[in-house]
């Protein structure tokens, strides 16, 4: 579980109806069902229109991965990969295809299955980096939603508001109705400002960060294999791979592997 997420979506709602409350403010003036329905509604039927109903409905299970991390650890990867370098070393390639059944990631699996299997490294690199750039084209779009519903949110925000204005203004005689008409008209665009800025936007960043965190392990992985194939030394594919990693995190690889 990201407690980074919830605790943010937690503490932005929190603060909202906080603010409310010091300026002497009900909150429950803020409820508003039309509001909801033009602003959540209208945006979500934007998304419907812009994108394929598979990719909407399987928005939920993508969004998931900004509020409960997956396991994803370069360092441990690093390891098991310098480990695969010694073995080849010792004993050869085909000796890592004992330890294939134990990879759990099918990208790693697919690539050590072709060293194993003597594929032309060039072959190798071009099989694993066009697999990489799909998994990126994956995750662009799967983000892209959520951006494009951050869009959406505001402007069905505003249209909600300018509903509100001309139903006011039908209404202009009745004095007493101006303003509880125009904090109505104003609260569909609170709405989808809070949609966009506090939950949409936001879950869009975490995944480009979740995504980001993968395609760095993938790329670990590619080196990691391609290493291994060429047979260097494992102190080489080491220093290779925490490259790729922050000063701090290589100190912490170099003690559990050794110089």
């Amino acid at each position: 579980m990201d407690i980074a997420t919830i605790g943010g979506l937690i503490a932005g709602f929190t603060f909202i109806i906080l603010g409310i409350l010091f300026a002497k403010g009900n909150p429950l003036m803020f409820w508003d069902p039309a509001s909801v329905m033009i602003s959540f509604g209208g945006s979500f039927a934007a998304i419907l229109i812009s994108n394929p109903l598979a990719k909407v409905m399987g928005a939920w299970k993508v969004a998931r991965f900004a509020f409960f991390a997956p396991r994803i650890n370069p360092n441990e990867m690093i390891i098991t990969l310098v480990s695969f370098s010694e073995k080849a070393r010792r004993e050869g390639l085909l000796a890592l295809e004992d330890d294939l059944d134990e990879l759990d990631d099918d990208f790693l699996r697919k690539g050590i299955q072709l060293v194993v299997d003597g594929t032309d490294p060039e072959l190798v690199r071009r099989i694993m980096e066009t697999e990489l750039e799909n998994i990126i084209s994956r995750h662009d779009a799967q983000r892209k939603l959520f951006e494009d519903w951050a869009l959406f949110a505001p402007a069905f925000g505003m249209i909600g508001t300018l509903i509100g204005l001309i139903l006011m203004l039908v209404n202009i005689e009745d004095k007493s109705a101006i303003g509880p008409g125009m904090s109505a008209a104003l609260i569909t665009t609170l709405y989808g400002a809070i949609l966009a800025n506090l939950v949409m936007q936001p879950v869009a960043n975490k995944l480009e960060l979740r995504g980001n965190e993968e395609v760095l392990l993938k790329l670990i992985m590619i080196e990691g294999t391609l290493s291994i194939q060429s047979g260097d030394n494992p102190r080489i594919v080491k220093d290779k791979l925490i490259s790729f990693l922050e000063p701090a995190e290589r100190e912490a690889i170099t003690s559990e592997v050794g110089d």
